[in-house]
């Protein structure tokens, strides 16, 4: 099977970096958005049917407020399963909170009423050191953060959110910020009628400082991103 699934939380929802290395790695890939109306593939073994991996990707939900929806419980439940099972799974912010939600952990706002949206530092911490750099920006958007699973191994750290990164067994990756981050994409987010009011929040980076740091940061997580991937899928 050379055919990765893409979970998303938006219909303007875009991959961007992360399926261009997939694709250049040899995957095709497949997108299904429970938002709208799909539904997530039939497990086997706790592996979805048809598709080799899953990356789960972010979105607006919070699950501190919205974890009673049901497409999302039932997501939930569905990587859990995939999770304690150790199939290759990737979750990207909200998909790394719903991993985390699926071993019943808190999801929830920083107690200071912080976010990080823009160019945040990341630090690797010792069990992270061969998967993250010392310390280097990467793109976040989030309001709320995750208590660790038990089992989990914390990779990567930094001062306002100290859960930024996390392995579960040998297979699943739980990470806060966003590497499939594009310059289109960063500016839609930081423009739209959502995204802009939410810049002067606390945490926020205002956009001209994001669209300063934007070509050094995505280029260095472009370069990290595909051994980071390659890693994931045991392709090394």
């Amino acid at each position: 099977m050379n055919k990765i699934l893409f979970i998303t939380h938006s219909e303007a929802a875009n991959p961007g970096n992360i399926e261009t290395e997939l694709n250049s790695l040899g995957f095709d890939t497949e997108i299904c958005c429970p938002m709208i109306g799909d539904n997530l593939p039939s497990l086997q073994n706790g592996h979805p049917e048809g598709f080799s991996a899953t990356v789960i990707f972010g979105g607006p939900q919070l699950l501190s407020e919205e974890s009673h929806i049901g497409y999302l419980s039932k997501e939930i439940q569905w990587v859990g399963e995939q999770a304690k099972s150790d199939a290759p799974v990737l979750g990207v912010c909200l998909g790394a909170q719903m991993i985390a939600a699926s071993y019943g952990c808190r999801v929830g706002p920083h107690p200071d009423g912080l976010r990080e949206i823009g160019f945040h530092t990341v630090r690797a911490l010792p069990p992270g050191k061969k998967l993250f750099p010392d310390e280097s920006l990467f793109y976040q958007w989030h309001r709320e953060g995750f208590e660790l699973p038990k089992e989990s191994i914390l990779l990567a750290t930094n001062d306002i959110f100290p859960n930024q990164a996390f392995r579960l067994g040998h297979n699943v990756y739980g990470i806060q910020f966003h590497p499939e981050i594009t310059k289109e994409t960063m500016e839609y987010w930081i423009t739209s009628e959502r995204g802009a009011p939410q810049l002067d929040l606390p945490g926020a980076q205002p956009a001209k400082l994001q669209r300063k740091l934007a070509d050094k940061s995505i280029n260095q997580m472009k370069i990290w991103l595909q051994p980071f991937l390659i890693g994931w899928l045991g392709l090394n």
